[in-house]
């Protein structure tokens, strides 16, 4: 069978930050699969093992130094540059390159869009193109927060802005703009004494009052003024225009190459898709899967998926009953039935998600107290352990004659063996409860219970969508039997009762095959139950069993005429 690739929307930007860790050198290296020593902390960043790299490449604004060409050059300056042990050092993007095209027709798309959107406005721009496994094919991007003066030097990103007062009136301003509004009466705040307290006032005001001025640093804003630059690049405005402009560029580049089929920048919700987007699953995860193991994050992206394939069962579903309705009785019924079944799975994915929330609760309820004790009690432990080695060692070096110290260090020896033993009793006792054995899968607990932490906040939002598509699937039932004459309302309610056996296995066996070995028949029960409560359906009447029975009887007989006229030809 053969496959089709096409194209998807990808665009990531995020911060390469001191603050989390991280050196834009290092970042700098990983993309281009080279090696980089970075001045700023005397590390080298050696990456030239890595594999995937098709192509790289530094631009620059007309105003930079051409010394910045080579990569190792630009970002050690980069680095330079920045003083602070949290300063944000550079924007990294991260975008899917269509699968339809070319290394060179890549190129030609990232330096055009770089250009006209980074480089014309200042940044200096590195981007890698990667394809590790022929099926991939991404480019990082590296760009520059600082802006450069006319001279090729960095400006600032921000200038102190002095909280000056003129009256009652309190403004902040730069160190050129308060030369101009000096001269219209504001004036720069410090701080005086007033008794025991600080105060905030202007020196004309301490003069009056002969107050004693603390330091001579002004009153200021706590992070100064944004440099405008730097505030436009930093903007969410900016990072919508960087998203449509790459969608721009990949559709050109599509249309170009005769292939229709266009990206999207905007979201699911944006574009009305009901569906749940799958999460970023990483590089850690497909080796983990690779290697026979369950990533929980591809554990997840499953289970989306599954829901999200039911969710496209339902629209399908929807579409063509909602044609059926308009036809006969029969297909009204059909209709019908078939929004019963589809309220039957979304109430079993409410209750089967609520039934792990309340396991997720409980453990919230349980294992950090229980993970504390043990922590506090191993800790205790090795204390103990560490003391009854030193008075060990201490009784043994003690010379025998010294019979008040031996007897004294035995007592104590004792002492300690007992409190070892009672902890060492606490901590089975606390593993047993953990069901663990030893500290290693004390560990696993630990990391599990943060897992869930996170499944129960996805399964909160999940089960929002889910009660919000249960409603609407509700109205839709509600509004096809609410038009259905009052003199067919018995008839379509013999026809549901006819097919609702079969429906109902099909949703058995979907539930079964969707969630495998955690399907639960109770659950099941419960769905059922609730959706009958929902629909508000009166009780079938004698009458209607009577028909239901009368039509199952004809049915049978037509099968059993067309079983006998088939033999009678043969």
């Amino acid at each position: 069978m053969e496959v089709f690739k096409i194209a998807i929307y990808h665009f990531e930007a995020k911060m390469i930050s001191r603050g989390t860790g991280r050196s834009v050198v290092a970042a700098a290296a990983y993309a281009s699969c080279s090696q980089i020593y970075n001045d700023y902390d005397g590390v080298m960043h050696n990456y030239t093992k890595k594999s995937g790299l098709l192509h790289s490449e530094v631009i620059l604004p007309s105003n930079a130094p051409a010394a910045w060409q080579d990569r190792a050059e630009l970002w050690n300056a980069v680095e330079a540059a920045e003083k602070s042990k949290d300063n944000q050092l550079a924007r990294e993007l991260i975008v899917a390159l269509p699968v339809e095209l070319r290394l060179d027709e890549w190129k030609t798309m990232l330096c055009d869009f770089l250009s006209e959107q980074c480089v014309d406005k200042g940044m200096c721009a590195d981007y890698s193109i990667h394809d590790t496994d022929g099926h991939n094919p991404h480019a990082h991007i590296l760009l520059t927060v600082r802006p450069l003066d006319n001279k090729g030097k960095w400006q600032a990103k921000t200038q102190k802005e002095y909280l000056c007062k003129c009256g009652d009136e309190e403004r902040g301003f730069t160190s050129e703009e308060f030369k101009t509004a000096q001269a219209d009466g504001w004036e720069k705040q410090y701080q005086y004494c007033i008794g025991k307290k600080k105060v905030y006032m202007t020196p004309s005001e301490a003069a009056a009052n002969n107050y004693e001025r603390v330091n001579k640093y002004p009153k200021s804003t706590r992070y100064g003024r944004q440099n405008p630059i730097c505030a436009e690049w930093n903007s969410e405005e900016q990072l919508l225009k960087w998203r449509k402009a790459w969608e721009t560029a990949v559709n050109k580049a599509l249309e170009n190459n005769n292939i229709s089929k266009p990206i999207d920048c905007h979201s699911f919700k944006e574009r009305g898709i009901d569906e749940q987007p799958t999460i970023h699953e990483g590089v850690t995860a497909r080796i983990i899967e690779q290697r026979g193991g369950v990533s929980d994050r591809c554990e997840i992206n499953r289970q989306i998926r599954a829901d999200n394939a039911l969710v496209r069962e339902l629209k399908a579903l929807i579409k063509e009953l909602i044609e059926k309705v308009k036809k006969s009785i029969p297909n009204i019924a059909a209709a019908l039935e078939d929004i019963r079944g589809r309220l039957l799975l979304i109430n079993y994915q409410l209750r089967f998600n609520i039934k792990q929330l309340k396991q997720i609760e409980v453990e919230r309820s349980i294992i950090p107290t229980l993970l504390k004790r043990y922590k506090k009690i191993s800790a205790d432990l090795k204390d103990k352990i560490s003391t009854k080695k030193k008075l060990q060692v201490e009784k043994k070096a003690c010379p025998s004659i010294n019979i008040v110290k031996h007897t004294k260090l035995s007592k104590q020896l004792t002492a300690v063996t007992g409190d070892i033993e009672e902890l060492k009793f606490q901590e089975k006792s606390v593993l047993d409860d953990l069901s663990c054995v030893d500290e290693k899968q004390v560990y696993t607990v630990e990391r599990n219970f943060r897992h869930n932490l996170y499944v129960a906040e996805q399964l909160n939002l999940k089960n929002t969508e889910l009660k919000q598509e249960c409603e609407a699937e509700k109205s839709q039932y509600i509004k096809i039997r609410d038009n259905i004459p009052p003199e067919n309302l018995e008839t379509v309610q013999v026809e549901c009762i006819a097919i609702r056996a079969a429906n109902r296995r099909k949703t058995h066996e979907t539930l079964q095959e969707t969630y495998g070995y955690r399907y639960s028949g109770d659950i099941f029960k419960d769905a059922e139950n609730a959706v009958n409560a929902e629909l508000n359906e009166k009780p079938v009447k004698q009458s209607l069993r009577r028909r239901l029975r009368q039509k199952q009887h004809e049915t049978a007989f037509h099968h059993s005429t067309q079983k006998r006229n088939y033999e009678y030809e043969r």
